[in-house]
């Protein structure tokens, strides 16, 4: 990959970045239960139905695990915010991967013109 394509890449990823919207680590998934009442539909020996479903936003940040519960009409706009958070990541690691390729190719051309500083 040449330096002019790596930096056109860079300058992409940075407009990517620019219009990524609301962002949220984690991810949504859905949960059933079984209450303690006795004798609820939930506990049929033949044909329990659990309660739910029930939305569960979990994620970790700073070091600490957290999770929420999501009511059912903001399910969507979380799911949008944890698919932008994955792509805001898959985007900055890809920079960094040109950023790391560049610093490769500069110290090659330096040792290939006899340039030993670092």
């Amino acid at each position: 990959m040449t330096q002019s394509t790596i930096h056109h890449r860079i300058t992409e990823i940075k407009r990517e970045l620019s219009h990524i919207g609301p962002l949220h680590p984690g991810s949504v998934s859905e949960q059933y239960n079984i209450c303690g009442t006795p004798g609820c539909h939930c506990k049929d020996p033949k044909n329990p139905h659990k309660h739910g479903p029930y939305y569960q936003l979990s994620y970790g940040w700073r070091g600490k695990s957290s999770s929420l519960f999501v009511r059912a009409e903001r399910v969507r706009l979380m799911r949008e915010k944890v698919a932008n958070y994955k792509r805001m990541q898959e985007l900055v690691k890809e920079w960094v991967d040109l950023e790391m390729e560049l610093e490769r190719q500069e110290r090659a051309a330096q040792q290939k013109h006899g340039d030993r500083s670092q």
